[in-house]
């Protein structure tokens, strides 16, 4: 099965045409509604946390480097990124956050404390990059930001002189008279701001009880400068399936004082065993799948909840901490996580960012971890170098679904079976955009079979379609900095279009999107 899955992808690779499967077909059928929700861009967002070489030697060389830079942040990673059309760039943490003070990290740098990273192998933190360098970048970068504000051990006065540091006007306070001491007369436009990261845990093993007050006590001193410019706060959620948080939050938390409520999770096989990133084997890329698809029914019931307290939906969800997470690559520090990315991680957040896009009345944001050379990275770098990993590719992919009306798709998938288990084999999800042209995103993570997929696309009137794959021949295949385009995008051919039904082949473990214009 495994040569002749080789064999299909390599004919593929080479452009020939292939007769379609008449086995494992799946039918699937637009359903456009016109009130169907928005995708909102800010799903596909990302996060940078000052973990091993993520910001330091990722995003920022420094204004010395040789490394082609503006101010220090390398222009390869900005082109990067804003080839993705990242729509914001959380900072900065993570568990960090929660240690840090943001006035360290301003003024002249010769002047700034050094403090020590003590969740992240225990290194020096220069506070080199800090609030200007960072909310700097963001404009280089065409992003939002989103400053995730110390709770676990910094006070409301802390974040509310941050909040007016950064946004408010001159005259105002006297954050915006340091602010312009320190080069910046302008204020940003900061509009997310998380009160706190992980209560639960590393931002200061609360209760859910005790975190609805201090939330509700820091949220009160969010001061923002006029009535047009609202700030969103963002409430530090739930782990995973820890309902009972989001229970207590969304009980206790009244509407005025919360606009979003978090949640994390990753898609780690065992915390205690997490397994290599490159030499997994077909059952640890299931497990691996099976804890991603968890995300369906992780948003299903929190949303529940989350609809019992606010049936009008004001309160929004922020997937802002997902992906993959397993052991360090050989050699590197343990504290850094620095792994690489494989056609696995692919499967991963092609199906991830289908069940955010079908979801998209109540999941307003989220943001893979993370952007550069840690966990799930888009990016890896290596002094000068610079690889896009296959999950930048299916990012790429999938920015055409950035704030495009959702099309539901019906469809019942066919199981994807390893031993006792099964997965649905079939992810999709669909939209259309402004100027009317529509997206399929669809993705097979069996890892043995094709399936011939048949769309029902009479109700949305296509005429002509283009289409990209992402495809390997096995599922440790990656990119390095020796072969940075070994695993890339390639164009899509492999359909027919006849009365309003598009056929195709999807291979093994692929990621294709779809084009369609009127």
């Amino acid at each position: 099965m495994l040569q002749s899955s080789f064999r299909f992808l390599f004919i593929l690779f080479l452009g020939f045409s292939l007769p379609l499967f008449s086995q494992n077909k799946v039918m699937l059928t637009a359903v456009p509604a016109a009130d169907a929700p928005i995708v909102n861009k800010h799903i596909y967002g990302h996060f940078a946390e000052h973990l091993g070489r993520c910001i330091y030697g990722g995003f920022y060389v420094g204004d010395g480097s040789s490394i082609p830079n503006t101010k220090g942040v390398r222009n390869d990673v900005v082109a990067a990124l804003r080839e993705l059309k990242i729509p914001n760039l959380r900072w900065p943490g993570g568990c960090f956050a929660d240690t840090y003070h943001w006035q360290d990290g301003i003024g002249p740098k010769k002047e700034r404390p050094s403090m020590l990273n003590i969740w992240w192998g225990n290194v020096k933190e220069d506070n080199s990059f800090g609030t200007h360098e960072f909310l700097d970048m963001c404009e280089l970068l065409g992003t939002e930001p989103y400053l995730s504000a110390n709770v676990g051990s910094g006070t409301p006065q802390e974040m509310a002189d941050w909040i007016k540091y950064t946004t408010h006007p001159e005259g105002t306070s006297p954050m915006p008279e340091l602010r312009a001491k320190n080069g910046r007369k302008e204020p940003w436009k900061v509009k997310f701001w998380g009160v706190g990261n992980e209560a639960w845990g590393c931002g200061g093993n609360m209760t859910p009880e005790y975190y609805a007050n201090i939330y509700r006590q820091f949220s009160t001193f969010t001061t923002n400068w006029t009535n047009s410019d609202k700030l969103v706060r963002i409430a530090s959620g739930a782990s995973s399936n820890d309902y009972n948080w989001t229970e207590v939050l969304m009980k206790n938390v009244p509407p005025s004082l919360i606009e979003a409520i978090a949640l994390h999770h990753y898609s780690v096989i065992d915390w205690g065993n997490k397994g290599s990133a490159t030499g997994f084997s077909e059952d640890q890329y299931f497990t691996t799948m099976k804890r991603a698809l968890e995300m369906e029914e992780l948003i299903q019931r929190h949303v529940a909840i989350m609809d019992k307290y606010d049936p009008n939906k004001k309160v929004d969800l922020f997937v802002d901490e997902w992906g993959g997470w397993y052991d360090v690559e050989p050699g590197t520090n343990p504290g850094f996580l620095y792994q690489q990315n494989t056609m696995r991680d692919a499967m991963l957040a092609g199906a991830t960012l289908n069940i955010f896009n079908n979801h998209a009345d109540r999941v307003k944001m989220a943001n893979i971890a993370q952007a550069v050379n840690v966990l799930q990275a888009v990016i890896l770098t290596n002094e000068e170098k610079i690889i896009r990993t296959p999950t930048f590719h299916v990012m790429k992919m999938y920015a055409v679904h950035q704030d495009a009306r959702l099309v539901p798709l019906k469809f019942q998938s066919p199981d994807y079976l390893n031993k006792q288990d099964k997965l649905p084999a079939i992810s999709a999800s669909a939209s259309i955009d402004a100027t009317g042209n529509a997206h399929f995103s669809l993705v097979n993570i069996d890892a043995g079979k094709s399936y011939e997929l048949e769309l029902d696309l009479n109700a949305l009137g296509m005429k002509t379609f283009s289409g990209e794959i992402l495809a390997s021949a096995k599922l440790q295949d990656h990119n390095t900095f020796e072969q940075p385009d070994k695993i890339q995008p390639k164009a899509f051919k492999d359909f027919k279009y006849n009365k309003g039904k598009l056929t195709l082949a999807i291979p093994p473990f692929s990621v294709v999107v779809l084009e369609g214009r009127p």
